[in-house]
């Protein structure tokens, strides 16, 4: 018998049927998973838009650190402009962070992850969590856990917050403020960093993780490695873990205070069209505008300025400025593509030599977290497609 989860909704163009057979053969696999979307645009046009499950094509999710591409394509944007200044220092816009040796930092630096500072030693309460503002007051009299650009790791709560403070020191403005302003609102795109109430009714909350049983004996050794050395860690201080009580990020994410202010690191709300036509939009010609992005920003933004092991998750990670360089995870796309994944499953990139923009949401935590395993399937299918 067929279930919702297993019927594929919406629609492709021609020659792209091979990412519809693609998501549905995900799908027919997936018992855990309620819904999940699809969306590509291919120089601005849409020729993928699927979904499947608990979710149509219109439903709204929290999406994690996907938010984190769009928090920095407004710095994208005031670099353009001339406003910020990569090679400045940080202090220069906001001088109570030079404090405990962090005056040096550039906001190059910064963006590339970093700058050490990853979090507080005694973690962020969720109302804290929700504010930006209040993030950035509590870390600019943070100590660093590395010297500052000496090597990077993953500011997983931080980083919209302290390049949203240059933001706000600069222009007097909040970086949401200025992504509704130029980015949403023109392009009329259904991803929001504040979800306004008469869009409530479309928001799905993200659901746990439901692990195989495979999956959750992994998930018990990994965690079972971890007493007793993990609240010393710096991931402990990067996700929160270090707070008391414990921190629940899926609770969070779907909680009013997050939905309301949006932390431009993690509270992101949106749907595959939404996040796909964001990168669309950055690299092209999309809804009837111009691009919001020379390709020269997109040359700088995209650029590798991190690699190696990664001294907050202890794994290989590479960084462009902020934006992840997702090519070296998915190697079927493009050198140049650039976009960012989010904890729960979700992806979006954009890639402008075959201009192609790609986002991809699910509603159910994907194991064991971050960009979700079929989006390397999904993916490849899409550049077949694309490159026919």
């Amino acid at each position: 018998m067929t279930t919702a989860a297993t019927t594929v909704h919406g629609t492709v163009a021609k020659g792209y049927n091979g990412v519809r057979e693609e998501f549905a053969a995900f799908l027919a696999g997936e018992e855990n998973d309620p819904g999940a979307q699809l969306a590509a645009y291919k120089d601005g046009t849409l020729v993928v838009d699927l979904w499947a499950g608990d979710v149509s094509g219109d439903s709204l999710t929290g999406v994690f650190s996907t938010t984190k591409g769009a928090a920095h394509l407004v710095v994208a944007l005031l670099v353009q402009d001339g406003v910020l200044e990569l090679d400045r220092k940080v202090a220069d816009y906001w001088p109570e962070f030079a404090a405990e040796g962090k005056g040096s930092l550039t906001l190059r630096e910064l963006m590339a992850h970093r700058s050490g500072v990853i979090g507080a030693d005694d973690g962020f309460t969720p109302e804290e969590l929700a504010d930006d503002r209040i993030i950035a007051e509590r870390l600019a009299g943070q100590r660093p856990f590395w010297q500052p650009g000496v090597g990077h790791g993953y500011h997983a709560l931080a980083i919209g917050a302290l390049t949203g403070e240059v933001v706000r020191r600069t222009t007097g403005r909040s970086l949401q403020e200025i992504y509704e302003e130029r980015v949403r609102a023109p392009y009329a795109l259904d991803f929001f960093l504040g979800l306004p109430e008469s869009e409530r009714a479309r928001h799905r909350d993200v659901l746990p993780m439901l692990p195989t049983p495979e999956q959750r004996a992994e998930l018990t050794a990994n965690a079972s490695g971890r007493q007793g050395e993990w609240p010393l860690q710096p991931a402990a201080i990067a996700f929160n873990a270090s707070a008391d009580p414990s921190f629940d990020m899926i609770g969070f994410v779907n909680s009013d205070a997050s939905l309301a202010k949006s932390p431009a690191s993690v509270g992101g709300v949106g749907n595959a069209r939404g996040i796909a036509g964001m990168y669309a939009a950055t690299i092209g010609g999309f809804n009837g505008l111009g691009a919001l992005l020379k390709p020269e920003t997109v040359a700088e933004f995209s650029r590798i300025h991190s690699a190696g092991t990664d001294l907050v998750t202890h794994n290989p990670n590479t960084f462009a400025l902020d934006f992840e360089a997702v090519s070296v995870v998915f190697p079927a796309l493009g050198a140049h593509a650039f976009g960012h994944s989010g904890a729960a499953g979700s992806l979006a990139f954009g890639d402008a030599r075959p201009g192609l923009a790609y986002g991809y949401t699910r509603r159910r935590f994907a194991f064991p977290g971050g960009a979700a395993p079929e989006n390397a399937r999904l993916t490849k299918a899409l550049y077949e497609a694309a490159t026919a």
